[in-house]
């Protein structure tokens, strides 16, 4: 009778990189990012354990929705690197991503009604254009998109 061969405990990098289907420069990303942890061999190659698949499967789902790395950092900073996800956190998750991702829907939304009027029209001109900044008056106050960032007035 043959004995299976006995799994190790620890993956290298290039495990991970077959198993998870991604690049290993992005797997060393991940880890500079402080998304995924690895320990260290005595020749100081990169040896992760098994849940780190687990883990590299919730950010990309992540990803594809749209997060960017700083909340799917801040998402997992909970588990602590080494521990499977419970089903509770796994939910607990699910649920942040699905406020994240209505907070988006909304934003894209004022956005498209804004610009309902002058998509198009290249002018930006108009007295009642939203995306008007005369004289750049809003740098005084704020940097970047503001008048797109504001959520609008209840009934407008």
């Amino acid at each position: 009778m043959a004995s299976s061969p006995r799994l190790s405990p620890l993956l290298s990098v290039g495990d991970v990189a077959r198993r998870s289907g991604l690049p290993v420069s992005t797997l060393h990303f991940y880890e500079s990012k402080g998304l995924i942890a690895a320990d260290r061999s005595r020749g100081n190659q990169r040896r992760y354990t098994r849940d780190v698949l687990r883990r590299v499967a919730i950010i990309r789902v992540a990803q594809r929705l749209g997060l960017p790395l700083s909340e799917i950092a801040a998402l997992l900073a909970p588990i602590p690197p080494g521990s499977v996800p419970t089903q509770a956190e796994v939910r607990a998750m699910a649920a942040r991503w699905r406020a994240a991702l209505q907070e988006r829907i909304d934003g894209l939304t004022r956005l498209r009604d804004h610009l309902d009027g002058c998509i198009g029209c290249g002018c930006l001109s108009m007295e009642e254009c939203p995306l008007r900044n005369p004289a750049d008056q809003l740098g005084q106050t704020a940097s970047g998109p503001v008048l797109l960032d504001r959520a609008p007035a209840q009934g407008s």
